[in-house]
Formats: C-alpha cells, sequence, structure tokens
C-alpha cells in the first residue's frame, strides 16, 4: 500500500549510507533507528470546534559503538551532507568517553527476520489515506454531546465539555552494521472526552473516557460522552467511609498501577541497580496459583502488538509469570553482558493477566466482569481510580489515593471520598481472589478488572 506518510524509500536508503559511513569513518558497529510520525488532532470544546493541530516528526537516531565506547545521537535533518558532518562530530565525541565493554549490538539469532515490510501485523489502516480535514471535523463534533437535547436531569447538569479527535501514522525502521533490519507501521485513531457536572449543590465532579483502535472503522467515539458523563455523575454525594481491612476490586482501565510497578521490577536496569523488590526471584513462585501474565506481543490487529523490540529482536508470546512463578526478566543485550545473565527482550511488550477465580468465592464459566466480580466478592470497595501517592521499587510498599465507591451484596451503595490503600505488591498480589476478562484492547497492557482480600484503607 503506498501512503504517502510512511517512510520513503529515499529516506531508508539514507540511513544505509549513515551506517556505511560512520563504519567507514571509525565506528566499528552502528545501529540505527528512523523514525516518521505524522498526528492530527481536532478538539472541541463545549460542542465546537475549539482547536485544530497538525504535526509531523522525522528523526534518525544513531548508536555507536567506537573503540570500546559508545554514545546515542539524534538528528531530525535527513540530508546527507548535513548528517555526515553531524557523524564526523558524533563518533569524534564517542572517542572521549569512557569504553563500555558491555555495550554490543544484539545477536543475529535472536533479531526478527520476518518484519520487513512494516505490515505483517496489520496495523495500518487503508482508511487513512483518505482521511480529510472535513471527516475529521465531522467526527469531531459528532462524538460531542454538550449540544444534544435530552440533556435535562433532576440530579445535575453538564457544565462543560471538552473533546479531541486524533488520528496518526507512524513507521519505523531499526537496522544495523550486523545486517539487522525490522520494520513496524502502524495507524491509530482516537477520541477522548472530560465532561464536568454540577450537582444541585453546586459541586463539581469531572469524568473521562476514551477510545483508540488501529482502524477506523473500529473506533467507538459516539459513546465515549455518555460514558464520561456517567462517570462524572455517579460521583455525587460522596460519604466518608471507615478504615480498616476491606476486599478491593479495581475497575480495569486503572488498573494498570497495580501491574506496572511488578514489570518494572523485572527489567534489567532495575536489577542492575539493586532497585527492585525482585532481585533473585526468577524462577521462584513469589505469587499466588491463580496469577499468570503472558506477553500477547504478536497477536495481529491488535494495539500494541509488535514483532520486535528497539535493538531489533524478536518478541516472543511467552509466561512472564505463570501460576506464580517468575518465568523471564526482561533484560537488553546491555544487561545482559553487564548482569551475565542472557538476555531476553528489553520489555513486556502486551501483558495480558489471564482470568482467574479464587475457589472461596466458588465457580465461574465464561467471560468475566466487573459486575461478576462484585457479585463474587460480595462487600467491599470499588476503586475507578487513584489519585496521588507513591511506591517504593526496592521493597515493594505502596501508598495511594484513591477514589471509587463502597459496595454491598455485589452492589454499588455510594461514593467514597478521602480514602487511601497501603501496603506491599507481594502481599497484595498473594491476596488476589479474582481477575477478570474485560481488560480494554484498546490499551498496550491488558489488565482486567482486578480483586483481592483483606486490603488496608485509611480514611
Amino acid at each position: 500500500m503506498a501512503i504517502t506518510e510512511l517512510l520513503s524509500v529515499e529516506e531508508i536508503s539514507l540511513a544505509k549510507k549513515c551506517i556505511d559511513f560512520a563504519r567507514e569513518n571509525g565506528a566499528q558497529k552502528v545501529r540505527i533507528t528512523l523514525n516518521k510520525s505524522l498526528m492530527d488532532s481536532f478538539g472541541t470544546l463545549d460542542g465546537k470546534m475549539d482547536k485544530v493541530s497538525h504535526c509531523l516528526d522525522r528523526s534518525i537516531n544513531l548508536n555507536l559503538y567506537v573503540d570500546g565506547k559508545y554514545g546515542t545521537f539524534s538528528n531530525n535533518r535527513l540530508e546527507e551532507e548535513s548528517l555526515k558532518a553531524f557523524i564526523l562530530k558524533a563518533i569524534d565525541t564517542v572517542k572521549m568517553l569512557a569504553p563500555d565493554a558491555s555495550r554490543d549490538l544484539a545477536d543475529q539469532n535472536r533479531v526478527e527476520k520476518s518484519a520487513t515490510e512494516g505490515q505483517e501485523l496489520g496495523l495500518l489502516d487503508n482508511e487513512y489515506e483518505f482521511m480529510t480535514a472535513e471527516k475529521r471535523r465531522s467526527i469531531a463534533l459528532s462524538a460531542a454531546g454538550f449540544l444534544c437535547e435530552g440533556q435535562d436531569n433532576p440530579l445535575f447538569k453538564v457544565i462543560s465539555e471538552e473533546g479531541e479527535y486524533s488520528d496518526s501514522i507512524f513507521d519505523s525502521v531499526v537496522m544495523d552494521s550486523n545486517g539487522t533490519f525490522c520494520r513496524h507501521s502502524e495507524t491509530s485513531f482516537e477520541y477522548g472526552v472530560e465532561v464536568t457536572v454540577q450537582d444541585t449543590d453546586g459541586n463539581r465532579y469531572s469524568g473521562f473516557w476514551w477510545d483508540a483502535a488501529p482502524k477506523i472503522a473500529d473506533l467507538h467515539a459516539d459513546t465515549c460522552y455518555d460514558t464520561a458523563v456517567k462517570r462524572a455523575s455517579s460521583q455525587i454525594g460522596p460519604k466518608r467511609h471507615k478504615g480498616g481491612k476491606f476486599t478491593m476490586v479495581v475497575q480495569t482501565d486503572c488498573a494498570s498501577k497495580l501491574v506496572t510497578p511488578i514489570l518494572n521490577a523485572l527489567g534489567g536496569f532495575a536489577i542492575q541497580q539493586n532497585n527492585s523488590f525482585l532481585i533473585d526471584s526468577l524462577g521462584k513462585k513469589l505469587f499466588p496459583d491463580g496469577m499468570t501474565i503472558i506477553d500477547k506481543c504478536r497477536t495481529a490487529g491488535e494495539t500494541g502488538s509488535r514483532l520486535f523490540d528497539s535493538e531489533g529482536v524478536a518478541t516472543v508470546e511467552a509466561p512472564i509469570i505463570d501460576k506464580g512463578v517468575i518465568c523471564q526478566y526482561f533484560i537488553n543485550t546491555y544487561m545482559s553482558n553487564k548482569l551475565s545473565m542472557e538476555p531476553t527482550i528489553e520489555d513486556a511488550t502486551r501483558p495480558k493477566i489471564m482470568q482467574y477465580v479464587d475457589s472461596s468465592l466458588g465457580s465461574f464459566e465464561g467471560k468475566l466482569t466487573r459486575d461478576d466480580i462484585l457479585k463474587l466478592a460480595g462487600n467491599g470497595i470499588l476503586v475507578t481510580g487513584f489519585n496521588g501517592g507513591n511506591s517504593n521499587s526496592s521493597t515493594g510498599d505502596f501508598s495511594y489515593g484513591i477514589e471509587g465507591f463502597a459496595f454491598k451484596n455485589g452492589k454499588i451503595t455510594h461514593p467514597v471520598r478521602e480514602m487511601v490503600v497501603t501496603g506491599n505488591f507481594l502481599t497484595l498480589w498473594n491476596n488476589l481472589i479474582a481477575a477478570g476478562d474485560d481488560a480494554r484492547v484498546c490499551t498496550s497492557r491488558l489488565i482486567p478488572t482486578l480483586a483481592f482480600k483483606d486490603v488496608d484503607f485509611s480514611a
């Protein structure tokens, strides 16, 4: 498919010339990443067009290995003579740095070989070529609900709405002096809206919702406004809730807050810096049987899928944690040499938590949703957002402010306010009692609704 915004044959050829030029002038090894992206966005305010932006970004990133030394450089001027002068100065700079014997290109046996066209995963939408300013404007205005009929509600009124439609195209090539050549191309279509409502006492509450998809036909912009209004208005009438230990259910759209620290702790850099609470945990069972995370990185047509990482190393669909056992660290070539460990990939690409129900809650068949988990859990606190707090990456301790709702007998009763949840990630996850199958496919981390028992809340 010939989409004019993709990297051109000339641009890719120029990058190859840069590798040859760098090697001819003192660099023993070279890796280049060539990126090109274009984004258009149309914003609305209270149902009317408010702002328009058009952003084109093109860059060439060089990783130079010179006499046992290493440096990274970036330039957005893709002109041959200018790049030659830039490379010469970059090589001279690297020669002044301290040696680093751990730096190297990825082993060719680990590099992705099939990603030569960039479209192998089906993430590039043909319709992008036909997107016009008028079409984008129409989508943005059609999704806005502020000026629509039927907005009257005796409990609240919508006082503001800010929405934005955007679409983008991204094309990236990774190549090196060992012969690596990997390409990834994708389009993305997104719509998000924030709504503020005011209750009868003049109190204001805000709610946000968004959707995204690699293909325009799969974007559900028209549902975002109603969802945002519902999320804002549901906060009316918050009540203080006593502190104590409660079952905590965490909604899918914010549950990554409890997963990201674990994935970060499995990263080679954190381990090398002794800044991980999961050091020396490979192959050990530190989590419960119900906790399984699989990297679903190569699923065609799905947001976040990639065939290779920034080194060009092939991704692999494999368990990260399997029934509580740590299966892999994320170790790139540099960290592999620093730590004397086997290399993997540099990061989790598209981790998915698998569905689980603890036997104490009974049995469940079918796709487990948030409402199903609330019914199984009975009583507790539903967390719909985190608002501040921190976590300690070396110990796993955390303290987060939360917003959400109390629930009883599986039904939401009222919003809660000014509550803080504290604990340790190892303890928290060993109290996992349910993981749903309702992760949003528009995100790169497939984290569903989660439920934990005996979680400490303070008011």
